[in-house]
């Protein structure tokens, strides 16, 4: 998986751009947030998801690791697929949306353009614990002690324990001690697994 694109860019535009990098220029789609985040640097580095399906490998690029979080929970929803998400990034910022989702804010969410009112109620539906799990609103979890969680839970799976198993784990010790460094979180969770 293509995590994050470094590199010169040689084209912007609202929709897409092209990285190049040690020769090779890759195309990413982008959303019109991470449009007016990309300022006129020639060097840059953007955050990637690769979508891959039968008939297409497609790589969308993210102005932050926030914003491409929140592109991934969007398409995890019934009937939000890559151009969906990428419009409501497009529509509304990534705060916008967790605030929309968080506080069950429909008339918000529907606003975008191809989204109806049931599309708008199950994005909110599968999406508000995790919002409210991840983004912590009323603790306004800072995003070190979040990324050191994540990190955690994605060595954790690699190490071949589930997701569903170790985010009760890694919930669990970051919710009792919220400064541990990554491999503290781990140790802790081989303890506990």
């Amino acid at each position: 998986m293509i995590t994050h694109i470094q590199g010169r860019l040689v084209e912007k535009y609202p929709t897409h751009i092209v990285v190049d990098c040690n020769g090779v220029g890759y195309f990413l789609n982008i959303s019109l947030y991470t449009y007016s985040q990309i300022s006129g640097e020639e060097n840059l580095k953007l955050f990637t998801h690769l979508h891959i399906r039968e008939d297409a490998h497609t790589l969308f690029g993210f102005a932050d690791r926030y914003e491409r979080d929140i592109f991934r929970l969007l398409i995890s929803v019934s009937g939000i697929g890559t151009s969906t998400a990428r419009t409501m990034l497009s529509s509304l910022s990534p705060d916008q949306i967790r605030d929309a989702i968080a506080s069950n804010d429909v008339p918000v969410i529907q606003g975008v353009k191809g989204i109806g009112a049931k599309t708008a109620q199950r994005v909110i539906l599968d999406l508000k614990d995790k919002v409210l799990k991840i983004y912590d609103l009323e603790e306004n979890v800072t995003s070190r002690k979040y990324n050191n969680g994540e990190e955690a839970l994605s060595a954790l799976e690699v190490l071949g324990f589930t997701r569903k198993q170790s985010e009760k784990v890694v919930a669990k010790i970051t919710g009792e001690n919220p400064d541990l460094s990554v491999e503290e979180i781990i140790k802790n969770a081989l303890k506990m697994l």
